[in-house]
């Protein structure tokens, strides 16, 4: 699924928060978005989600305007913050409720909660727990999982990688990188892990004030180099 911004801008009051003339990701790409806080991460992802309105421009999910109509959203998942959770339900419920939205039936979200099994370690479903009650890194693991089950081919992940325990990270990279290796997802993740982002992503796109500095993919020699670099004296 591809996703195109076209002069998007946004501003908060005297802040330009994302300033971007052309930016597209192509179908199947896994895009590792970098920059330190206040780079304009997060607000790229609201912008093409349509939980903010930009001053100027448009965001695209396979040539839908995303501000425009709704359709895109049948194809797209996306978990930015335990604000995408419900957290009065269980995990269970949770889920069920996911697969009501995007009609699939529940034997079905039982067999695609399978694939989740080693992330979930044991800790997310049958706990009778309430959302609100689990850690932050269980929580992390519910968004997530939400955002994949119903197999979405343009996937959103702000910080994934935050809360969880080193095991759930490296399980978190072998299901990305399986989900995009068996359907051809686009994936898109922000994170300030660098190590595990140049891990999995066959494109890093850095941002600083709300302007993309550097657009390479993972075969560009100097990469790695580049934004070890670019962290070190920023």
């Amino acid at each position: 699924m591809e996703l195109t911004l076209e002069n998007v801008k946004k501003t908060f009051g005297e802040k330009v928060a994302l300033d971007i003339d052309t930016y597209v990701v192509h179908d199947g790409e896994i895009v590792g978005l970098v920059g330190n806080n206040g780079a304009g991460k997060t607000t790229m992802f609201r912008v093409i989600l349509d939980l903010i309105r930009p001053d100027h421009g448009v965001a695209r999910i396979g040539g839908i305007a995303t501000a425009h109509s709704e359709d895109w959203k049948a194809t797209t998942g996306a978990y930015v913050d335990t604000g995408f959770l419900i957290d009065y339900l269980t995990p269970e419920e949770y889920f069920d409720f996911l697969g009501k939205v995007n009609h699939i039936a529940k034997s079905d979200i039982e067999q695609r909660l399978q694939q989740f099994d080693h992330f979930m370690n044991g800790e997310v479903v049958g706990t009778k727990t309430l959302i609100r009650n689990l850690s932050a890194g269980n929580k992390q693991k519910v968004g997530i999982i939400g955002a994949m089950l119903h197999q979405p081919q343009l996937l959103i992940l702000d910080e994934p990688f935050n809360f969880l325990d080193p095991s759930s990270q490296h399980a978190m990279k072998y299901l990305l990188e399986n989900y995009n290796r068996e359907t051809g997802a686009t994936i898109i993740v922000s994170s300030h892990n660098l190590t595990h982002t140049l891990d999995i992503c066959t494109r890093i796109t850095l941002l600083e004030h709300g302007h993309i500095i550097k657009d390479h993919s993972k075969d560009y020699a100097n990469l790695t180099a580049e934004i070890e670099e670019y962290f070190i004296h920023n």
